[in-house]
């Protein structure tokens, strides 16, 4: 049986960026979130725009995961994990504390994440979990050894989960490129610099955050529910597509 459209969505990043665009696509489609971030600020004019509850919670504190459940409740019919990085340093720069941020932000976060929200998605009739990796995996571009890594690591937990999970939750991932979000703001705040990235694109621009929603929102809905175990590119065609010889 497949999701309804309805039931309660936690979202964790659910502030900004793609998560905020994931909540209000998801909010337009009938269903109840909760959201978690750091910056109280936003997430307290998320709360009042969409009418959500909000967890003030840091993924690198160990003790996050196991209160922002208890602040939840169950069941859950979804999870989005909208947390990342962008740390690209030719690999003679990067140190062991970027290397383990990294893979903490990205990937055992996702997995902690999931872990904790396990009886609650469990308790729901289906459930559906949508994680977030990078083009940058498939490709393999200079300077994201760390990252690439780490969201290289996301792939490989969204192919275990959906197998260990299934039937009742199913488990895929989004790779998008370059997206204009404030994690971006080094790149898309310097318009030449922006200017050559889009053009590496087949849709001559960079990703908008409602790109990579309007997914996530439909992996987390009923329409998807034969959809799990995948890395799914939203990346105006970067990863297959060759606009330059």
């Amino acid at each position: 049986m497949g999701i309804g459209m309805s039931g309660r969505v936690l979202i964790w990043g659910g502030s900004g960026g793609v998560g905020a665009a994931t909540a209000r696509n998801l909010v337009a489609q009938g269903f109840d979130l909760h959201l978690v971030g750091r910056d109280a600020d936003r997430l307290a004019a998320m709360a009042r725009e969409l009418g959500a509850t909000t967890s003030l919670a840091d993924v690198e504190d160990d003790t996050a995961f196991e209160r922002v459940m208890a602040e939840v409740g169950s069941p859950l019919v979804g999870l989005v994990y909208a947390v990342g990085s962008i740390n690209l340093r030719p690999l003679s720069r990067l140190t062991m504390t970027d290397f383990a941020r990294d893979f903490r932000l990205n990937a055992a976060g996702a997995a902690l994440a999931v872990q904790a929200a396990l009886p609650a998605l469990k308790a729901a009739p289906a459930a559906s979990v949508v994680l977030f990796s990078t083009v940058a995996v498939a490709q393999g571009f200079s300077a994201h050894s760390s990252v690439s890594m780490a969201k290289g690591a996301v792939e490989g937990l969204t192919r275990a989960l959906g197998a260990e999970l299934a039937p009742k939750i199913r488990v895929n991932a989004i790779a998008p490129s370059l997206t204009d979000t404030a994690l971006a703001a080094g790149f898309t705040s310097n318009p030449p610099m922006l200017a050559s990235i889009a053009q590496m694109h087949a849709m001559q621009r960079i990703g908008k955050p409602e790109d990579i929603a309007s997914l996530a929102a439909f992996l987390i809905g009923g329409q998807a529910d034969w959809i799990s175990g995948q890395v799914i590119a939203v990346d105006g065609g970067r990863s297959r597509l060759r606009v330059k010889g």
